[in-house]
């Protein structure tokens, strides 16, 4: 039996406030990745397709569906928690898929029946080690159509002199600041108060039984340099930002 709509929709609007601690200029990023979007598919004369990778609750699939109501989307994630608050709260959106980006068989499960226009995401891909970011860098330009885009909105270290990383640092921190993103709960809080409501008993245990480790994380540390880099061995013909927010970037990568 599925998740009620009051369920969902309250711990969707909770996670959205979460999520505003760890990404500074958050709703901005969001409409930068989608006018990238929009721009791509705008001459398009076939449905366009879109894949959100590490889509959580489904807050980039639903703001994607909102500005382009013509397209597919297909969204991923690893996590049956938050697809399950996705299918619940923002069902229409997007086909959601139970899967973990880059390993085995991930790409088959995303039952794709054509090349994709954009692949997108947000805060998920700084997660992946070297190695398995450039090897999934590659699938994504594989199933890219030429002219595609892979459009990743995530946090990344500022690179250069101590004193200018502390810039960037201090710019995103201030910023931060000035939208009270602070004073909303953070990951762990999130995830404690989920453990109390018995709607979402079984889904947590399924979660704990496939993610042993719960925790928001670090990811690996790579700098967008690394990040253009590893794009432009897998075969993308462009990279770079289109949007810069202290240490919140939207990076657009060409096929």
């Amino acid at each position: 039996m599925g998740l009620s709509m009051a369920t969902a929709e309250l711990w969707v609007e909770r996670w959205e406030r979460q999520q505003q601690r760890y990404a500074v200029g958050r709703e901005e990023r969001f409409t930068v990745i989608a006018d990238v979007v929009e721009h791509i598919t705008a001459d398009r004369t076939v449905t366009p397709l879109v894949l959100d990778l590490g889509c959580g609750p489904g807050s980039l699939a639903a703001r994607l569906a909102r500005r382009l109501p013509d397209a597919e989307i297909v969204a991923v994630d690893m996590d049956p928690l938050l697809l399950e608050l996705a299918r619940t709260h923002h069902g229409a959106a997007a086909r959601y898929v139970e899967a973990v980006v880059g390993k085995t068989g991930w790409i088959q499960a995303l039952g794709l029946d054509r090349p994709l226009d954009a692949a997108v995401s947000t805060t998920a891909l700084h997660y992946l080690a070297p190695d398995a970011l450039k090897h999934t860098y590659r699938q994504l330009a594989a199933l890219l159509r030429p002219g595609g885009v892979l459009v990743n909105g995530d946090h990344l270290p500022p690179e250069g002199s101590p004193k200018a990383a502390g810039i960037v640092t201090h710019v995103g921190r201030r910023g931060a600041e000035r939208q009270q993103a602070f004073a909303h709960e953070d990951w762990e809080s999130w995830w404690a108060a989920v453990a109390h409501d018995p709607e979402l008993a079984d889904l947590l245990a399924e979660r704990h039984h496939k993610q042993p480790r719960n925790g928001s994380g670090e990811g690996t540390g790579l700098p967008l340099s690394a990040h253009v880099r590893l794009l432009q061995q897998a075969g993308f013909t462009h990279a770079g930002p289109v949007w810069q927010y202290g240490n919140s970037y939207v990076v657009v990568a060409t096929r």
